[in-house]
C-alpha cells in the first residue's frame, strides 16, 4: 500500500484561519490524510455543520483524504444514527474512525453504508475484535485501522505491544496508522497536552525519528502528526523522507576523503544476506569502488555502535566495503568515517537480511 503523512486538527480548539494555514503548508510537503476530532464539541448543530464543512472542502480541493474522529456521544449529541452515516457523506468527509467499538456485527454493517465511508477501527487493544468483526464478513475495502495517540506523559503504547496490536491489522492486509508528535506543537483534544504519540518511546524523540521508525516497522501505512501545529520545519523534513527505506542521519567526520563520502551518500546500500552480529556489511559498493585507492587512516579508536567504517587500502578484497558497526570493537584495516545520530541508533534494528538503506549527511 501507498505510504503516507498526515496531520491532525481541532476545530474546537484551534483558530480557522491557522488551520487553512496549516492544511495549505501540509498540503505543499507532500501529506495527504486529515484527521480531524469531534470528540469535543460543544456547540450546536448547525455551527458544527458550518465549521467543519468549509474545513473539509479545503482539505478535499488540497487532496486530503478526511477521516473524523467520533464517538457515542456526538452521535446523541448530533442527533445522528449509526445506521445512517449521510451526516458525515454531506460534509465531505472520507470516512470516521470510532474511538469505542460496538458487537462486532453493528461494524461490519457500517462497512456497507451507501455513501462509501471509510470505518476506521481503534488499532490499540490487542484483542480480537477485529477477528468479530471480519467473521460478521465486514466489507473489507472499507475497513481501515488507527492507533489511540497518548496525550498523558508515560502512558503511551509500548513497543512490542504496538507490534502485537499492528499485526492482526496488517495480517488481513488493512490500511493502518499511528500517530507520532511534534516537539512543539502545543493543540490537542484535551486540557492535558504532553505530546499526542502513539508509541511512549517516541514522546521526546526528535518527528523525523518517529516516522522513520513507524514506517520501518513494516506494518504502519500511514503516519499522522496527532498534534497540532507542527513547525513548517518539521513538516518539510517529513515530506522529504523516504517512506520505502531506512535514510539515517550521518554525521561525517572531516577526515573522511572524496571516495569514503561518495560511498556513503552516492550509493544505494544493502545489507549482506548472510548477516554477522558485529556489523551491517553493505558488500556490493567495494565492488563499485575496487580501483579507488583508500589510504588507512590515523585512527586507533574503538569503534562503537552506529559508527560508519569503510575498509581502507590495507583491508585486501574488502577494501571500501561499506560497514555500520553493532558491537564494539576495533580494526586498524577499517576507516572511521562518521556516526549515526544517536536518535537513530534504534533504528539499526530494522536492518535485516537484504535490507536497503541510504545515509543522508547532518550538518
Amino acid at each position: 500500500m501507498p505510504r503516507r503523512l498526515g496531520i491532525s486538527i481541532y476545530p474546537d480548539h484551534s483558530d480557522e484561519a491557522q488551520n487553512e494555514r496549516y492544511l495549505h503548508q501540509a498540503a505543499a510537503n507532500g501529506f495527504s490524510r486529515l484527521f480531524m476530532s469531534m470528540l469535543e464539541i460543544t456547540e450546536d448543530k448547525d455551527r458544527v455543520v458550518a465549521k467543519y464543512r468549509r474545513l473539509i472542502q479545503l482539505a478535499k480541493s488540497l487532496d486530503y483524504e478526511v477521516i473524523l474522529d467520533v464517538a457515542p456521544n456526538i452521535f446523541a449529541q448530533l442527533s445522528i444514527s449509526y445506521d445512517d452515516l449521510s451526516f458525515f457523506a454531506d460534509l465531505g468527509a472520507d470516512g470516521i474512525r470510532l474511538d469505542q467499538g460496538f458487537d462486532g456485527q453493528k461494524e461490519a454493517l457500517m462497512t456497507y453504508n451507501p455513501q462509501h465511508l471509510i470505518i476506521e477501527l481503534n488499532m490499540s487493544n490487542d484483542v480480537a475484535y477485529l477477528d468479530n468483526i471480519l467473521s460478521y464478513q465486514a466489507n473489507k475495502p472499507f475497513l481501515y485501522g488507527c492507533h489511540n495517540f497518548y496525550p498523558q506523559e508515560g502512558t503511551g503504547l509500548p513497543e512490542d505491544f504496538f507490534m502485537s496490536c499492528t499485526n492482526r491489522f496488517k495480517r488481513n492486509n488493512l490500511r493502518t496508522a499511528a500517530f507520532i508528535s511534534s516537539q512543539v506543537a502545543t493543540i490537542g483534544p484535551w486540557s492535558v497536552n504532553d505530546g499526542l504519540p502513539t508509541l511512549e518511546a517516541h514522546r521526546h524523540l526528535p518527528i523525523t525519528v518517529q516516522a522513520k521508525h513507524l514506517f520501518a516497522t513494516g506494518v504502519i501505512d500511514d503516519v499522522i502528526i496527532g498534534n497540532a501545529y507542527a513547525s513548517d520545519e518539521e513538516l518539510a523534513a517529513l515530506g522529504a523522507l523516504d517512506r520505502y527505506q531506512l535514510t539515517f542521519n550521518l554525521e561525517l567526520l572531516p577526515t573522511s576523503n572524496p571516495v569514503e563520502r561518495t560511498i556513503a551518500f552516492g550509493c544505494q546500500h544493502v545489507r549482506r544476506g548472510d548477516i554477522t552480529e558485529r556489523v551491517v556489511r553493505s558488500t556490493e559498493v567495494r565492488k563499485q569502488f575496487a580501483a579507488k585507492a583508500n589510504a588507512p587512516h590515523d585512527n586507533t579508536q574503538r569503534f562503537e555502535r552506529g559508527d560508519v567504517v569503510v575498509g581502507n587500502d590495507d583491508f585486501g578484497k574488502y577494501k571500501n566495503e561499506l560497514q555500520v558497526v553493532l558491537e564494539p570493537h576495533t580494526d586498524s584495516r577499517k576507516n572511521l568515517i562518521g556516526h549515526i545520530s544517536q536518535a537513530e541508533l534504534p533504528l539499526l534494528d530494522f536492518v535485516g537480511p537484504w535490507t536497503k538503506f541510504k545515509f543522508e549527511e547532518r550538518k
